[in-house]
């Protein structure tokens, strides 16, 4: 699967096109191989206003090796020496990463000694704060995917796939945190919620549902048998007051799995993980859920755009690699406010 992620070239009759008639994927599209030396699974990829690139890093624990149990990392690529080297360090078991207007790096941390909360660093001073790491006086599932919207409003989902913690909220959910550090919890029906992401347009709130079944993978038999729940791209309304309302099941995947993070461009297309053995890969989706293009990869995980004069690439996590692609298209990012 390594060497056909190297030299992937993707099927012209699944190319899509841009608004300038170009095709989204290039028909000579490759994939750039940029690190390969993650420990566990690689996920969240986000790129900096200045272009850097930074990726979490999961060891799930029950995994360890010899040396121990290792709580997660963050590790950062710079695109102009293609060289990695580790930003965080415990991580806390970080999942997603977005970067604010500020350009402060947002991050999600989960269970499994993770820290199951949301964390702002002010990449300026390197100092990081508790963005919100209870509700209703209760730590979080396992917090996993953000978005931000133009108001400075932070969402994420909250599901949990292991660890050995308390499962302490009584349903999984999304949250939305608003500038003034209220938490409130505004999607209930959508499973088991995975990646999310705000349209450019700021009116749907796109969110995964990925539903295995478990909320300990790593504390159940090997072969053990479970029933996959909800597996379905969903589209909610997003109001002006941060509420959101289910508006319709885009994609239902069932029962193959669901997808994991993802992406929009500037032309609100969607750029989704898809996770089922029988196809993985990234799905290119027009606002309806209607594919447009297909990048097979290995089994992947999450999706970012760069930034810049690379902002038509698209980065991609999947197994213990971080990936890369050039695109006819740009993705979508806030608009940069100085501090």
């Amino acid at each position: 699967m390594r060497v056909a992620l190297i030299c992937v070239l993707v099927c012209t009759s699944l190319l899509g096109t841009t608004p300038a008639d170009q095709p989204i994927v290039p028909a000579d599209a490759r994939i750039d191989t940029l690190f390969t030396e993650g420990m566990v699974l690689t996920e969240g990829v986000a790129v900096a206003p200045n272009g850097q690139v930074y990726f979490s890093d999961i060891t799930f624990t029950f995994l360890a090796g010899p040396e121990g149990k290792q709580a997660g990392h963050i590790w950062n690529y710079d695109p102009k020496t293609r060289e990695t080297r580790i930003f965080r360090s415990p991580s806390g078991m970080s999942n997603g990463i977005k970067f604010d207007a500020r350009g402060d790096m947002i991050v999600a941390e989960g269970a499994d000694y993770g820290g199951r909360r949301i964390i702002r660093t002010d990449m300026k001073t390197g100092k990081s704060y508790i963005v919100a790491g209870l509700f209703e006086g209760r730590p979080f599932n396992a917090c996993n995917d953000i978005t931000i919207d133009k108001k400075g409003r932070i969402y994420f989902s909250d599901p949990r796939y292991l660890g050995h913690e308390p499962v302490d909220q009584p349903v999984m959910a999304v949250y939305r945190i608003d500038p003034d550090g209220s938490v409130h919890r505004i999607i209930v029906d959508a499973g088991k919620p995975n990646g999310i992401a705000i349209s450019p347009d700021q009116k749907t709130l796109y969110v995964v549902s990925n539903d295995n079944g478990t909320t300990g993978l790593d504390r159940l038999p090997e072969r053990a048998s479970t029933h996959k729940g909800r597996m379905a791209l969903l589209a909610y309304d997003l109001h002006e007051n941060g509420s959101a309302t289910f508006r319709k099941t885009l994609v239902d995947y069932w029962p193959e799995d669901g997808p994991d993070g993802l992406v929009c461009d500037e032309a609100g297309n969607l750029y989704v993980a898809e996770r089922s053995v029988k196809r993985p890969g990234i799905a290119i989706r027009n606002p309806e859920g209607q594919e447009l293009g297909f990048i097979p990869t290995e089994i992947p995980t999450n999706v970012g755009f760069g930034r810049g004069k690379d902002a038509n690439l698209l980065y991609i996590t999947a197994g213990k690699s971080l990936y890369s692609i050039g695109l006819n298209t740009m993705g979508y990012h806030l608009p940069s406010i100085k501090n």
